[in-house]
């Protein structure tokens, strides 16, 4: 049985700590105690706006991060410069619109290859790992395939968005038939977006998912529980879905 993995996104801790101006909640402590709790990797997203995580935040993180640093990232030249300062461990590459609250869609490798794999190749001779934030589409796959990226992730947002139980049904299907290809031509899967404590089991279920980044509905179940509550109730639940499947 493969292990499930989770990616702790700490973005929203510096979207309050950004609601006022302060220096305080701090993402970087933030970042240790879902270590210290059991997260696999600390994921952030560098935004062009920098509408949460700052430059700063970053480059601390990627200092004293224990695990590994996910850089989520949009493929432009000066994010690119950053990343391939910084070094993170990982990257993944998503769209962005300065007008979008999150991420709204998965990338348009089709429409993008060369720029993209650009990018990856800058990435890999700093060892930085890549992966894609892609829709669970057959088309995009090949191409993430094409461009050399070694991961994908997949955009979960239609699954979190499901409004009837047979949308549900086509949505989580459609995960497992996407998962099941990916990892058939070499790809490694991991996937997010949306992802929450009702609603993850059934995605953590699918053996060949290896990694789920998942941030909003940790960090807002936090400001009841604690951070390492909330660290440890999703992490549990990810691996008891995983142990369960495998029966």
């Amino acid at each position: 049985m493969n292990p499930i993995y989770l990616g702790v996104n700490i973005d929203h801790v510096a979207t309050v700590r950004n609601a006022r101006g302060t220096n305080y909640p701090d993402p970087v402590t933030a970042a240790g105690i879902a270590e210290l709790a059991g997260a696999d990797s600390i994921t952030t997203h560098l935004r062009e706006d920098r509408r949460h995580i700052t430059d700063r935040d970053v480059r601390i993180i990627r200092e004293t991060v224990k695990t590994s640093l996910n850089l989520e990232m949009a493929v432009t030249d000066e994010i690119l410069a950053i990343a391939v300062g910084i070094q993170p461990q990982k990257a993944c590459f998503v769209p962005e619109r300065r007008e979008e609250v999150t991420t709204e869609g998965g990338l348009d490798v089709i429409g993008n290859m060369a720029k993209i794999e650009n990018a990856i190749v800058k990435l890999d001779n700093v060892h930085t790992v890549c992966s894609l934030f892609i829709d669970p589409v057959k088309e995009q796959i090949d191409a993430a395939k094409k461009v050399g990226a070694p991961y994908i992730e997949f955009h979960t947002g239609c699954y979190a968005n499901a409004t009837s139980q047979e949308q549900l049904n086509h949505e989580i299907q459609t995960l497992r038939e996407a998962a099941e290809y990916a990892d058939s031509i070499g790809l490694g899967v991991n996937s997010g977006h949306g992802l929450n404590y009702n609603n993850v089991a059934a995605v953590a279920a699918i053996p060949q998912m290896n990694e789920l980044n998942i941030g909003h509905s940790i960090i807002a179940r936090a400001i009841f529980t604690g951070l390492p509550e909330a660290v440890k109730t999703m992490k549990q639940i990810m691996e008891s879905a995983r142990n369960n499947s495998s029966k």
